[in-house]
């Protein structure tokens, strides 16, 4: 709701605490237990956005934020703390929403091309190590030299094959290009296309303007990115929300302090940005957190505890709402100390000792004032939020999503040239070189075996005819030299018997 200075009220102790529009790109924290209203609270927080056009994007981790495109109903739990908070004018309505989902079942698809979430993001979608991920990124600088367009995920994975079978190649003037880095690139790939993403690398992608609009009555259009399904691969919902960040980030001009943000940015689930992220990530989320408020853009991370938030980010979140926290176990206590020390205090609160006693829709509640100053910190009731509490039907949700000014735009993915097509053909043109190599080695290899035969049947009718001819020749010498004798004998014996004729 808006009050009569035009700032959101948001919840109510024994005054309005309420959150002023300029300091909206100041971000946020909102924490709490499971089951301790944080849900509602963002609700609370994206009605009151909306309502003063700012576009918001919201990830609907349960499936139940989709309500808000409705307007509630009055139930007694709702008539009972309106009534009990003294709110004057409340009202039911629905708020303008357009849903997204990353594999294109419950909204429009959400895709990005592979060059355009880089090696480091990507790194960390796949889960790969230092080593893992340098050669990743001599992949793409790989691709980027050879002006090979790695779009889905199809392109890398033949952009593996063709840099793994041409690793010598590319050693002089890129480095020492593992195998087994690449085999382990390759199976990572595998299992990320077993769990269904790879329908979210591809084109059309994603142009982060598209979050920033407003309906005909100038209320801010509530983004809903259908997460149930992806929290299965918390990884990839990690990495997919910081690339969209990034993409504000370097997208969106520099507009330095406005009355209001240009859009509000929710993180549900945030401890899963910061698990088992490398620093050179870490890095990158703590510069764009920095600085993206000079976008225009406001960040508010929702979590159980705030120990989950880094020191460095968390010193950055101006806008503070923290629900119950259970004290049973060393680190839930040390989280409740975490959360106390964050507040400014207040001397007629012991604030460690009531953050385990608020009920179901209260919280410690601080904004930060006009001088950008941290509000001491009061305990309060949350507002009811003015749509839906709960998710509406698939009919519901399909009705809304054809009558997006969007419908069309992202629903048929594109499929032009790029690294996989090219590389196929040289993969392809190679393999025959290869073949036709091969075969005319064959060709060669048997000419010279048949010349080698033809050579032996050669010499062996020569040897024959000659063998013939010598046997012929001593024959005839043998024939030749036995008449000679019996005539020599005839003509001896002649002579004898002639001396005795007359």
């Amino acid at each position: 709701m808006i009050t009569e200075n035009h700032q959101l009220l948001i919840a109510r102790s024994e005054k309005d605490l309420t959150l002023i529009p300029r300091m909206a790109n100041r971000h946020g924290l909102i924490t709490g237990a499971t089951g301790t209203g944080k849900t509602v609270t963002l609700q609370v927080l994206a009605e009151a956005f909306s309502s003063i056009g700012v576009p918001v994007f919201v990830s609907d981790i349960k499936g139940d934020f989709s309500g808000i495109s409705k307007p509630g109903e009055s139930k007694p739990k709702i008539e009972e703390r309106i009534q009990k908070m003294g709110i004057q004018g409340f009202s039911y309505q629905n708020f303008p929403v357009c849903f997204w989902d990353m594999y294109a079942e419950k909204g429009h698809p959400l895709r990005t091309t592979i060059s355009e979430m880089g090696p480091v993001l990507l790194s960390r979608l796949l889960n790969l190590n230092d080593i893992q991920s340098s050669v990743l990124s001599l992949v793409f600088r790989i691709a980027d030299d050879n002006e090979l367009l790695l779009i889905d995920l199809k392109d890398l994975q033949k952009m593996l094959e063709y840099v793994g079978n041409n690793r010598a190649d590319f050693t002089t003037a890129y480095g020492n290009i593992s195998a087994a880095s690449i085999g382990a690139i390759q199976r990572e790939l595998m299992a990320l296309e077993d769990q269904g993403a790879a329908g979210f690398f591809g084109e059309p992608a994603i142009d982060v303007f598209d979050f920033i609009q407003t309906d005909h009555r100038g209320r801010g259009v509530v983004n809903i990115l259908a997460a149930d399904k992806l929290m299965l691969a918390p990884g990839a919902y990690a990495t997919l929300l910081l690339y969209l960040l990034s993409e504000l980030w370097e997208q969106l001009p520099e507009v330095g302090d406005l009355d209001k943000p240009k859009l509000v940015f929710f993180f549900d689930e945030a401890h899963l940005l910061f698990t088992d992220t490398p620093q050179v990530l870490m890095d990158k989320i703590e510069q764009v957190v920095r600085l993206i408020r000079s976008k225009g853009v406001g960040i508010y991370f929702c979590t159980q505890n705030p120990i989950d938030i880094p020191d460095k980010i968390l010193g950055q979140l101006g806008n503070k709402v923290q629900h119950a926290l259970r004290a049973f176990t060393p680190r839930d206590q040390k989280a409740v100390r975490t959360a106390a020390e964050t507040f400014r205090p207040n001397p007629a609160l012991n604030v460690e000792q009531v953050i385990t006693e608020l009920g179901v829709g209260e919280a410690l509640v601080s904004f930060l004032d006009e001088k950008g100053t941290p509000g001491m910190v009061e305990r309060a009731l949350i507002l009811p939020p003015q749509g839906q509490i709960g998710p509406v039907t698939s009919a519901e949700r399909d009705a809304i999503l054809r009558s997006s000014l969007i419908y069309g735009v992202y629903e048929k993915s594109v499929d032009k040239v790029s690294a996989f097509e090219i590389l196929s053909e040289r993969i392809a043109r190679q393999q025959q070189e290869i073949l036709d190599q091969k075969a005319q080695e064959t060709r060669e290899k048997e000419e010279k075996q048949q010349a080698r035969e033809e050579k032996q049947k050669q010499g062996g009718a020569g040897g024959m005819l000659g063998d013939m001819a010598k046997y012929m020749g001593q024959s005839v010498t043998r024939q030749l030299g036995s008449q000679i004798a019996r005539a020599l004998v005839r003509g001896i014996l002649g002579g004898l018997s002639g001396g005795k004729r007359r």
